[in-house]
């Protein structure tokens, strides 16, 4: 049986760079990539739709990451599992700080590899899913039936004098 694809959401600041981690990411078969615009377009899906994950971007002047991140984390329609993978052109103080407070899970610095991306959020995802339990056979305490002998005949009542 497939495993149920997991959904990527893509809200960053240039169109092209957009475009091509969209489709990068959809190169993974485990993935459905669903690339936005704007941040009210990305929220708007998520009232409706469950992601796994947003990739959002420090560089998008509207939406940026710590921001939305902020949003998302605060509305209680969307879920508190839900991961965000933030892209930084620069690694400062004040990222990191914002990061941590908005509940960013990993920031990603810029210029990368679109497949190092396609490796973080696939790693990202594979820590969110819950392992397969087998249910085993529970123990049981036997001494509570008593000794090792079943008595096949029921002994006879004794005689009253």
């Amino acid at each position: 049986m497939a495993e149920p694809l997991q959904t990527v959401a893509v809200l960053v600041a240039n169109p092209a760079l957009s475009s091509i981690l969209s489709m990068t990411l959809a190169g993974a078969p485990s993935l459905r990539v669903r690339p936005f615009e704007t941040e009210a377009a990305l929220l708007s899906y998520l009232q409706v739709a469950q992601a796994d994950l947003v990739v959002a971007d420090f560089d998008s002047l509207p939406a940026r990451a710590d921001r939305l991140a902020e949003r998302l984390r605060s509305d209680v329609a969307i879920s508190k599992r839900m991961q965000i993978i933030a892209l930084a052109s620069q690694l400062s103080i004040d990222v990191k700080a914002a990061s941590i407070h908005a509940g960013i899970d990993e920031v990603i610095m810029k210029p990368m590899s679109p497949r190092y991306l396609v490796e973080r959020v696939l790693a990202r995802l594979a820590k969110t899913k819950a392992p397969e339990r087998r249910r085993g056979l529970s123990k049981r305490d036997w001494s509570a039936f008593g000794d090792n002998i079943v008595p096949l005949v029921q002994p006879a009542p004794e005689a009253r004098p």
